[in-house]
């Protein structure tokens, strides 16, 4: 990563609103861990296939340069007989810029869209420390950050999904 700071691009000059688009200005591990406590035990073959518990969190903050900083957190914990076979937590961020997005819908972009495109970072990472870890490489299935947001909305505001 360099240390120079990228400027937005500037509004047209007729008035014109600018075109929609998000812009990756940077991506970086924020925060990164991988346990297996009962190594090398734990890598034998044989038993009950672990039960994997995961974890989504999506976090996004703007600054006062105008970009935004997106965080990306993804956990597994594998689990067989009640002992922890694996605990991996990556916390994957992104700075990044928008451009034409009204106010309204700027939160649905920071939340689903952003997470959308440092995914495949954080999923990748996952699966080499797991590999490295001594494990098949865990591969997280694709995420649906819409059906994750609107779930979390709705449990905010106090709403049952799925019930009429």
């Amino acid at each position: 990563m360099t240390d120079t700071t990228a400027a937005p691009p500037a509004a047209p000059e007729d008035g014109a609103p600018g075109e929609t688009g998000i812009r990756i200005i940077a991506q970086f591990v924020r925060d990164f861990s991988f346990e297996s406590p009962h190594a090398p035990d734990s890598l034998r073959a044989g038993g009950a296939p672990p039960a994997i518990d995961m974890g989504v969190e999506m976090n996004a903050r703007g600054r006062p340069d105008g970009l935004f900083e997106v965080d990306l957190k993804l956990s597994a914990r594998a689990t067989r007989d009640e002992q922890t076979v694996f605990h991996v937590e990556v916390m994957y961020g992104g700075l990044f810029h928008i451009s034409g997005v009204p106010e309204a819908d700027l939160e649905p972009v920071l939340l689903i869209e952003c997470p959308r495109f440092l995914f495949p970072y954080a999923r990748r990472l996952i699966s080499d420390v797991t590999t490295e870890g001594g494990f098949p490489p865990f591969l997280i299935d694709p995420i649906d950050f819409a059906g994750v947001y609107a779930a979390r909305k709705a449990q905010a505001e106090g709403v049952v999904v799925g019930n009429a």
